[in-house]
């Protein structure tokens, strides 16, 4: 089976559903910037710093050509992923996308809550992260819309919610998962 490759801006919760649709289709499951801070031994962070943002992209371009050739895995992608060196024309000739459609709000606040562990993100204040959020966002989202599918990424926050979003997404895809080669 093709690769699914979840997409959508950091913190709409790809890691949460990806790791649970694949519990439940009963494949592995890469979290792509994991992946690249397991091969490479630095964080995300670290290389940014090491290499900068054009360097980054290249290793990342490079990570999900890789792991977008497995079979029967579910990809979250880094909320830059589908914005750069064509990934996501790539994604979706090679596999199902799914979009984490996620509202400002429930982003900032989630972001808020994880700290400085993003390195666009960090040391950011309330204000200025709804800001960049915002003017991120809409220029994220024309990359974004043009996954196959979309799914509410805030309605994450309980075990039955995320259970709820995936049996939505296993009813809109049933003909995908049943027939692709």
């Amino acid at each position: 089976m093709k690769p699914i490759f979840i997409i959508g801006y950091m913190g709409s919760g790809k890691t949460t559903f990806g790791r649970a649709l694949a519990r439940r289709l009963n494949w592995d499951f890469i979290d792509l910037d994991f992946f690249i801070t397991q091969r490479f031994r630095k964080s995300v962070a670290q290389i940014f710093e090491s290499v900068g943002e054009a360097g980054f992209r290249k290793i990342e371009k490079e990570m999900l050509r890789e792991v977008g050739e497995f079979e029967n895995v579910v990809i979250a992608c880094g909320g830059g992923t589908p914005c750069h060196d064509n990934n996501m024309e790539w994604m979706n000739s090679r596999g199902l996308t799914v979009f984490m459609d996620t509202d400002k709000d429930c982003l900032v606040r989630r972001l808020l809550a994880g700290g400085s562990k993003r390195p666009l993100v960090a040391g950011k204040t309330e204000s200025e992260l709804r800001d960049f959020v915002s003017n991120h966002l809409a220029e994220r989202l024309q990359f974004y819309s043009l996954a196959h599918t979309a799914l509410p990424g805030a309605f994450l926050e309980s075990r039955r919610d995320i259970d709820r979003t995936v049996d939505l997404f296993l009813v809109t895809t049933e003909k995908f998962l049943k027939f692709a080669p």
